[in-house]
């Protein structure tokens, strides 16, 4: 295997400060997005890395879903989304509040076109910091299993707030099993538009429901 050079290795560490310091209420996890999105684009000046081979190849995204098979863990997401929902809806209701404040610090609920750009932005600028920088550059130095679990703890704990513990944990739960998902089509198809796309269905469906609810 690869080593990891000092600069991603670096950004990667602080990523992982960053969003642990969560646990220690501060709160601050999405500087850990700005903090990979900035390192993919150093990290790809300095190795000067094409597209194809960076993880954000936009001319690849048709090539992609030609696979069918990678349209099933596309629609994964969402449907984990789905079973969350309506298994909050029947045992958890506080659940859909929890997640409402949660995402309402980073999303305008109240202007459809704005809500779809930011939900797209979001999504896109999540899967260039934690898989095509993050999980990318520690797959240099870990097979993929640990690769996923480490980078979807720290994921998960990014969208860590506080609440009832049963419902801070079940949240944290599906956000952790989504990102496992997105790590996996990222693996698949080295590309984080594709990832991007899936992460960006499954958070639109799930405002689009919780807004109805």
């Amino acid at each position: 295997m690869e080593k990891i050079k000092k600069i991603p290795l670096s950004a990667i560490i602080i990523m992982a400060v960053v969003s642990l310091s969560n646990l220690f209420g501060f709160y601050v996890a999405g500087i850990s997005v700005c903090i990979g999105v900035v390192f993919f684009f150093v990290t790809k000046f300095i190795e000067k890395q094409p597209f194809r081979d960076s993880g954000l190849d936009m001319e690849q995204i048709g090539a992609n879903f030609k696979d069918r098979k990678i349209w099933f863990w596309v629609a994964l997401p969402l449907i984990m989304d789905a079973v969350s929902i309506l298994i909050s809806k029947l045992f958890l209701p506080e659940y859909i509040d929890h997640v409402v404040s949660r995402t309402g610090i980073f999303v305008s609920f109240d202007k459809s076109i704005l809500l779809v750009f930011q939900l797209a932005f979001l999504a896109l600028g999540e899967e260039i910091a934690w898989r095509a920088f993050f999980q990318k550059q520690l797959s240099k130095a870990l097979p993929m299993m640990p690769v996923l679990l480490i980078s979807s703890v720290l994921f998960a704990l990014g969208h860590l707030r506080e609440g009832n513990a049963l419902i801070v944990a079940y949240d944290i739960f599906f956000v952790f099993i989504n990102s496992i998902l997105y790590g996996i089509i990222f693996y698949k198809s080295n590309n984080a538009w594709v990832s991007g796309i899936s992460h960006f269905i499954a958070n639109l469906f799930s405002v689009i429901v919780l807004i109805f609810l």
